[in-house]
């Protein structure tokens, strides 16, 4: 599948590992992010001869009976997105995915498709990656960018756009060695769109007010001092908006934080993020129903192989 004008790519391969994420962080609402050290991987080849292949498999994603085959596969319509970006196209693609990131889950899987569609792309370009870029593909693709961001850059993010809906840009944050991550993932999926239908077009002065105090401090709780983390996660700009579609949640964030964890909603829901210091959650705290996982901060985010 070829674009009239674009230049012919040989056949060469590449493999590309990306990140999950987790963003908001609380009050940080389509601002903050942090890659997680749970791992999409994707080969890409470019063919000789016209065609698709698609090949997917479920590595612990928690089910990807749904995932499509063909053109419409999410990494393939980033792939030709992106060709047609840099003005090339392959006669023919094979993809192989090996998912472990779990969909619907509020881990940043369909962020983290796009930023490894993208950089497949520039790395069978022979081209540098293009951050900038990425970014603008990834709005396009999800809306806003801060999981993107975070499986781009790993580490802490902070992600915002220009004035009037212009560029995006996103900042990495260097995150305090001692937060160890640990995430509570339920069976229950959940989608982004419907849930962001649930936020109103509107919120009380007051309690914007209290979410730009709280995300400023997140920042600075995130990068030196972890000890605040409890205050720096509380947030009244959509969390609660949002409860309806998971009171399971709802109720663990809730409890952790009477226990005294920095507990909020993993980006979407209707996973659980905590940010602790010891990757423990208290005993005394029910999780039944949710599966626990520490996963380490990562640092590198997307990386790029040649096989």
């Amino acid at each position: 599948m070829s674009t009239s004008g674009a230049a012919a790519l040989p056949p060469r391969a590449v493999r590309v590992r990306v990140p999950a994420s987790t963003a908001n962080l609380g009050p940080g609402f389509d601002t903050l992010g942090m890659a997680l050290g749970r791992y999409d991987h994707i080969e890409v080849r470019t063919l000789a001869e016209p065609g698709l292949s698609v090949d997917v498999t479920d590595a612990g994603a928690g089910g990807i009976e749904d995932v499509p085959r063909d053109e419409s596969h999410l990494v393939v319509r980033v792939l030709r997105r992106t060709f047609d970006h840099l003005g090339i196209a392959p006669a023919g693609l094979a993809l192989r995915c090996e998912n472990t990131i779990p969909h619907a889950r509020g881990l940043g899987s369909s962020a983290a498709a796009v930023v490894a569609g993208a950089a497949a792309a520039y790395a069978l370009a022979d081209q540098p990656l293009d951050t900038d870029a990425v970014l603008r593909i990834a709005a396009e693709f999800e809306g806003h960018v801060d999981n993107a961001a975070a499986s781009l850059l790993g580490g802490a993010v902070i992600a915002w756009q220009d004035e009037g809906g212009g560029r995006w840009h996103a900042e990495r944050i260097p995150p305090d060695p001692t937060i160890r991550p640990v995430v509570a993932i339920p069976e229950q999926r959940s989608s982004t769109d419907a849930t962001r239908g649930l936020l109103p077009e509107t919120v009380p002065h007051g309690d914007a007010v209290f979410s730009a105090g709280r995300a400023a401090l997140a920042v600075h709780a995130l990068t030196a001092a972890p000890e605040l983390l409890v205050a720096a996660t509380a947030d009244r700009l959509h969390q609660h908006y949002r409860a309806p579609a998971y009171p399971a949640t709802a109720h663990l964030i809730e409890a952790l934080r009477k226990s005294g964890v920095a507990a909020a909603v993993s980006g979407a829901g209707p996973t659980v993020l905590a940010l602790t210091i010891d990757g423990c959650i208290p005993e005394d705290v029910d999780t039944s129903g949710f599966t626990l996982v520490e996963l380490p901060i990562d640092s590198a985010g997307v990386t790029v192989t040649y096989p």
